[in-house]
C-alpha cells in the first residue's frame, strides 16, 4: 500500500501554525482538535514541527513559563518527510527508526498530507484483514 491510498482515504487536511505563534495556542489547538502535532510554516514553507512530546519537553526544561514562548523556539526544526509514492513499509521503517509519530507528506515540494503512526497501522490492519478474508474465500472454494 502506498501514502496516497492512506491519504485518499483519511483525508489532506493538515493542521498548521506560524512561528510565532505562541506554544499555549498550540496546546489549545492540539486540545480542540484532538491532534497530536501542528506543522509550522511560513508561505506554504515547512520550518518545523512541533507535537505534544516537544511541549511536555520544554515545558519539564523550562516550566510552564514556555507556554508563553514563540512556537519557533520550540519546535522540531529537522522534519523527515516522505512522499505519496512511498511505501507502508518504508513509512513504519522510518518513524521506527526515527521514534517518531507523524511525517509530513510532500508531493513536489508542496504539503498534501500528513501521515501518522495510527494512520500506518490502520492501514496494516486493513491489509492482513482483506488478506484473511481472500484465504478464507480461497480454502472455502477449493
Amino acid at each position: 500500500m502506498l501514502v496516497s491510498a492512506i491519504l485518499d482515504g483519511k483525508g489532506h487536511h493538515v493542521e498548521s501554525v506560524a512561528p510565532g505563534d505562541k506554544v499555549s495556542s498550540v496546546v489549545k489547538l492540539l486540545a480542540e482538535r484532538k491532534i497530536g502535532v501542528v506543522l509550522v510554516m511560513t508561505k506554504q514553507q515547512i520550518d518545523g514541527i512541533i507535537s505534544e512530546r516537544d511541549i511536555v519537553r520544554v515545558i519539564a526544561e523550562r516550566g510552564a513559563s514556555a507556554l508563553d514562548e514563540d512556537v519557533g523556539a520550540v519546535m522540531t526544526r529537522k522534519v523527515v518527510t516522505c512522499s505519496p509514492s512511498d511505501t507502508v513499509g518504508w513509512i513504519m521503517e522510518r518513524m521506527t527508526n526515527g521514534k517518531f509519530r507523524h511525517l509530513p507528506v510532500l508531493d513536489d515540494g508542496r504539503v498534501v498530507g500528513l501521515i501518522s503512526i495510527g494512520d500506518v497501522v490502520k492501514s496494516r490492519v486493513s491489509e492482513y484483514e482483506n488478506e484473511q478474508e481472500a484465504l478464507k474465500e480461497y480454502i472455502g472454494t477449493a
